[in-house]
């Protein structure tokens, strides 16, 4: 199972990028733990600049805007 953070305040684009990784993750049939982070303080300490960020399985993998659709499949497919 991936453990996937989805860092952001809770906006519109969070909700979407973590929408695209259950999407993607059952398309892959891949299990993910999906955790969504909205603390300011959290999101700083993981080096999340821009919102929305991710990261999978500890690791950043993105931050800023909406991910590209073969990225996540790259990240969850790794």
């Amino acid at each position: 199972m991936k453990n996937v953070k989805v860092y952001g305040p809770g906006c519109q684009r969070c909700e979407t990028a973590a929408k695209m990784v259950k999407e993607t993750a059952d398309k892959l049939g891949v299990d993910v733990e999906i955790e969504k982070v909205t603390d300011a303080r959290s999101i700083a300490m993981a080096g999340v600049m821009s919102t929305p960020g991710v990261s999978v399985d500890g690791k950043l993998v993105h931050a800023g805007g909406l991910p590209d659709t073969g990225a996540v499949e790259a990240w969850l497919g790794a």
